[in-house]
């Protein structure tokens, strides 16, 4: 039981969800859905993450979800995401059993909370799959290529490398507080003290850490004025050459052909399929 209780805590240690958000924001080029242009999966994204709220069809629901899972799974996404949507998606369904049966609700709006709870899931492993098979340059550029403002774009990105980068900085921030402070040397029952101790510089540590983040902010910005940022704003020169080695190929093509036949043919099956 310790042993289990071990590798439990070493599985959500501060180092390790580092690691699982870096994974998962610079994406993995060697997956199904990492190898087509990213404004493909752009575009392909914006039509399935809107498509299901205008669904009502359980059936139609049912099979778009199918898919999903699958470009979820070779996509290889984060255990530690998934755990997390896993836990959402189980707190959300005992929640609605538990206010519909002790407020008086029905079998009927227990079914209805249901359905939108699978619209959720569908959207949510669409952008899970989409989303970490890019990383975040491609993501920029394609928002770039698509019309989007520059700087929102830029903005994107530095966002997704900020991230791991902010992570780190609060984990040396709480070991710094951790050893010029004291512990208490009594734990609590259920460890009540410790566990308020690291509440306090978990608190402690967010102000150093927006201060870092400023100067890191600081930073970047005048190496990139030293490098002309602005001006490649601008120019449509640098927008060509930038996003020159963008291309749409067959694979693109027969990706969206495919995608498009079978939603139809999802339709078509669901006038006849009802749950």
């Amino acid at each position: 039981m310790e042993l289990l209780k071990r590798n439990v805590l070493d599985k959500i240690s501060v180092e390790n969800i580092k690691l699982e958000l870096m994974r998962t924001a610079f994406g993995r080029q060697s997956t199904l859905l990492g190898k087509l242009d990213p404004r493909i999966l752009i575009i392909w994204y914006s039509v399935f993450a809107v498509l299901p709220w205008f669904i009502h069809n359980e059936a139609v629901l049912a099979g778009l979800l199918i898919p999903m899972i699958v470009f979820t799974f070779f996509s290889k996404v984060s255990p530690l995401v998934l755990l997390i949507m896993a836990i959402g998606l189980l707190s959300e369904v005992t929640y609605i059993f538990l206010a519909s049966f002790l407020f008086g609700g029905s079998l009927e709006g227990v079914w209805a909370l249901l359905v939108l709870t699978l619209k959720i899931l569908i959207i949510s492993l669409a952008s899970i799959a989409v989303f970490s098979s890019m990383d975040p340059e491609k993501l920029s550029d394609a928002m770039l290529s698509l019309g989007m403002p520059s700087q929102f774009s830029f903005g994107v990105s530095y966002g997704y490398r900020m991230l791991p980068i902010l992570i780190e900085e609060y984990q040396n921030l709480i070991h710094s507080y951790r050893l010029r402070g004291k512990a208490p040397e009594r734990k609590g029952i259920l460890r009540l003290r410790s566990l308020l101790y690291m509440i306090k510089l978990s608190m402690i540590a967010f102000y150093p850490l927006i201060l870092n983040t400023a100067k890191r902010i600081r930073t970047t910005v005048e190496a990139l004025e030293v490098r002309g940022f602005t001006y490649s704003l601008v120019s449509k020169d640098a927008k060509r050459l930038k996003l020159a080695y963008l291309r749409v190929t067959w694979r693109d093509l027969l990706f969206l052909v495919l995608s498009l036949l079978y939603a139809v043919s999802l339709f078509w099956a669901g006038s006849y399929i009802h749950f």
